[in-house]
């Protein structure tokens, strides 16, 4: 009995830890302020506590300063987690998400959106090997084209 709370306990945090530090999970509200601060957006549609491509990417990406300092300057970042557990998560956050993965054709996990300002999509990605400083590239390129487009 006490290895499984222990186990819970762990999960708990771990998904605590993964949509802290600048992660909203209400996507109205991130939208709003991607518009008004013109900034892309960043959607992580995540299976934080099973998904081992997820953790990868959160671990190797994600947490890292690299990653964490582009973003503060750059990105709105939204998480919308489908974890196994769902009892840190209200109804209405799992129909909010449930609702966006259909809206955005959500096959599988991780799958990363990149949104202009405006909440039109310019990317569709997922895990990408090299580290936080090669996404970091990655979506420097992704958004530069976007912006060229307009």
């Amino acid at each position: 009995m006490k290895k499984w709370i222990a186990v819970l306990a762990v999960t708990a945090m771990s998904i605590g830890a993964f949509a802290s530090e600048g992660w909203e999970t209400n996507f109205e509200k991130a939208s709003a302020r991607a518009k008004s601060e013109g900034k892309y957006m960043l959607l992580d549609f995540s299976g934080s506590d099973w998904c081992g491509w997820c953790i990868k990417l959160d671990k190797e990406v994600f947490s890292k300063p690299a990653f964490k300092a582009y973003a503060k300057e750059n990105l709105v970042l939204v998480l919308l987690d489908f974890p196994r557990n769902k009892s840190g998560q209200s109804k209405e956050l799992q129909a909010q998400n449930n609702m966006l993965a259909e809206k955005f054709g959500i096959r599988g996990f991780p799958t990363v959106i990149i949104l202009d300002p405006s909440g039109k999509p310019v990317e569709k990605t997922g895990y990408r090997p090299g580290g936080a400083e090669a996404y970091v590239d990655y979506l420097k390129k992704t958004i530069s084209e976007s912006k060229k487009k307009k």
